[in-house]
């Protein structure tokens, strides 16, 4: 009977160990694919006064192109319609194949000399962006872009 109750307990024993390790390397599987699948983030800059004209102007001619040089892909870009935003914002959304994609992205095009004179010479008749507001997303199951 007492072998009997061993053998019962080494088996439940086994038997929530078993799940346990399963459960948690689900787990990190699941952490590991997060780190891994694609990203949008979405900017919003504020420029200062008189300022957006610029702002737009970098973008189109060096940014964008600087973006993919660095594995960002350009989503969209967009000026607001109505007051007071129309007059100094510009919202964009780039992806990146994963949030640490994006770290190094962002690492990489900051420590580019090419944006570093672009930024410069932009800003020759002062500084251009007020406030940068980011924030990451993840595409829903039923969103049309993935």
């Amino acid at each position: 009977m007492l072998k009997n109750k061993r053998l019962l307990v080494a088996f439940g024993v086994t038997v929530f160990a078993a799940g346990f390790l399963a459960g948690n390397l689900t787990e990190l599987g699941s952490a590991v694919e997060a780190q891994s699948e694609k990203v949008f983030e979405m900017r919003t800059y504020t420029a200062l006064p008189g300022r957006l004209d610029a702002l737009n102007a970098r973008f189109r001619d060096h940014t964008t192109r600087i973006f993919r040089k660095h594995g960002m892909s350009n989503v969209g870009y967009w000026v607001p319609q109505d007051d007071p935003l129309a007059e100094n914002t510009l919202i964009y959304i780039i992806s990146h194949p994963s949030r640490d994609a994006a770290a190094t992205n962002w690492d990489k095009f900051r420590a580019d000399p090419e944006w570093q004179r672009v930024a410069e010479e932009s800003q020759r008749d002062g500084r251009i962006v007020e406030s940068v507001d980011a924030v990451f997303m993840d595409a829903t199951d039923y969103s049309q872009i993935q």
